[in-house]
């Protein structure tokens, strides 16, 4: 497949980069400042994503869109909304994006613990983030695009196991690690999976 990979020079990004390679598809990259990548790898240069036509030019006749973009603490918490809108305003067909479990109330059958206690403390830890998340999820089911938003818990450094479960339109209950190793598989997993399409999917080792 003709890939464009947003976020690659973070720990998920790198992910996606390399399983990708692995499948033999033709990637590019867009990165914000000039950066190194594995030979193979077309790097395109947006300082600015405010320059649609350039973004345009970018994700010009990909099969997919994948984004790694996100925040990783409230400090940094309003990055994925904006991105997303941005590479939004360039139509992209297809578009699959990290967001996060506490975005969406935990399952009914998920555990006590986790309904009561872990998530809620996460939540009003994180607040700014999830916020950020869900305006880019809304972005998301306001396009015309085919879109796709992977709702992981806690990401590790873990190896790829190839092994996730994933829940449509809900989180994964009794869940609370993956790695982003599998994350990455599964966002690669579901350009061939219709039943993601337009949907929030839950994604949990």
């Amino acid at each position: 497949m003709k890939l464009t990979i947003f976020g690659a020079s973070g720990r998920t990004g790198a992910e996606l980069v390399r399983q990708a390679l692995e499948r033999g598809d033709d990637i590019t990259v867009v990165v914000r400042r000039p950066a190194s990548f594995a030979p193979g790898v077309t790097v395109r240069v947006v300082p600015d994503f405010a320059d649609t036509a350039a973004l345009r030019e970018a994700i010009d006749d990909a099969d997919a869109v994948l984004s790694a973009i996100g925040p990783r603490s409230n400090t940094d918490a309003h990055v994925a909304a904006p991105a997303t809108r941005a590479i939004l305003a360039a139509h992209p067909g297809r578009i699959v994006v990290i967001s996060a479990a506490p975005v969406a109330p935990p399952p009914p059958d998920d555990s006590f613990i986790s309904r009561r206690i872990a998530l809620p403390i996460v939540e009003r830890a994180l607040r700014p983030v999830y916020e950020d998340l869900r305006e880019m999820e809304a972005a998301l089911a306001a396009s015309d695009s085919v879109w796709t938003a992977f709702r992981p818990p806690r990401l590790t450094n873990g190896k790829a196991t190839g092994r996730y479960r994933t829940r449509v339109g809900a989180s994964v209950p009794r869940s609370f690690l993956l790695s982003r190793a599998d994350l990455a598989t599964a966002m690669l997993d579901s350009l061939t999976r219709p039943d993601t399409e337009r949907a929030a999917v839950g994604v949990a080792g």
